[in-house]
């Protein structure tokens, strides 16, 4: 029998029992990926991480799964695994590897403690979406006040823009609709200046997600290629009070809009709790 310990932590938060939920399972060596999975479908949150050793020259390595799929990147796991590796580290920066390549994650601390994370995304790529009234249907609404478009950085965002925080807040969309558009996430969006309120549905699993550091990135730049923001200026969005889990992420795009430099999304995180499976097989975690 084998025991495999998690740390439990809301991301992008700094207060429990709010924003992103997240499962980090310190020490996945010889762990199978269908083992992974039925852990992170056990668990239940958007996203469990399993840490690995690193293979790429940085500090860890991690694979993240929601409860049915791998995935390459996710925002809030991997800012969540580098708040609970970095507090025992003592690292100013950890360089944590995913499926999407090396990402760099600077921590700031007060004493031993770490209490804001920011890390470099990969830069996201943009294009046109040709289902534009599909998905305005679909959240039942008429219109975007900036273009519908997409953004991919090993996950795939789109972005529609309301005129009020209101509005964002009041929408109901069609969740079965949503789920013919693929596996995308669907963000609504409002604000001005610096601070915005974002709403994200995972269309592909019909679900409204608490706090996406992988959408945050992305908006930051959208705003910026439509002359909302400038590149540099770093924007406050607020997620999640809709459904109980009221989350705070901070995201800068650096460059131009013909040349992207560096895309940061930073937050907190807090560790809610510790535990252990221990029913687990030897053969079963075996590759």
């Amino acid at each position: 029998m084998k025991t495999l310990r998690y740390v439990l932590c809301d991301v992008f938060t700094d207060r429990p029992l709010s924003g992103n939920q997240l499962a980090v399972f310190t020490d996945a060596t010889g762990v199978a990926p269908e083992v992974m999975q039925a852990l992170a479908r056990e668990m239940g949150f958007s996203e469990s991480v399993f840490v690995l050793r690193a293979e790429r020259g940085g500090h860890a390595r991690i694979r993240i799964f929601t409860p049915t799929a791998e995935l390459p990147f996710a925002g809030h796991p991997t800012l969540g695994a580098a708040f609970v590796l970095g507090q025992p580290m003592q690292l100013e920066e950890l360089r944590i590897e995913t499926g999407a390549g090396v990402i760099p994650v600077r921590l700031e601390r007060e004493g031993a403690r770490v209490v804001f994370g920011r890390m470099a995304q990969p830069l996201p790529t943009s294009s046109a979406v040709e289902d534009v009234g599909e998905v305005l249907a679909a959240l039942g609404v008429e219109r975007s006040e900036l273009p519908v478009e997409r953004y991919d950085l090993g996950v795939q965002h789109l972005f529609v823009a309301l005129p009020s925080r209101e509005e964002v807040a009041a929408l109901v969309p069609d969740f079965a609709a949503l789920k013919r558009l693929g596996d995308v996430g669907v963000n609504v969006f409002s604000g001005d200046g610096l601070h915005y309120r974002n709403r994200m549905f995972a269309a592909g699993h019909a679900i409204e997600d608490a706090a996406t550091g992988s959408a945050a990135g992305p908006l930051a730049v959208h705003l910026c290629r439509h002359g909302r923001l400038s590149y540099g200026d770093e924007i406050e969005i607020e997620q999640g009070a809709e459904i109980g889990r009221p989350s705070r992420l901070y995201a800068c795009a650096h460059g131009a809009t013909e040349r992207l430099e560096r895309v940061e999304v930073g937050g907190c995180a807090v560790t809610v709790a510790h535990g252990e499976f221990r029913a687990l097989r030897s053969q079963d975690l075996l590759p």
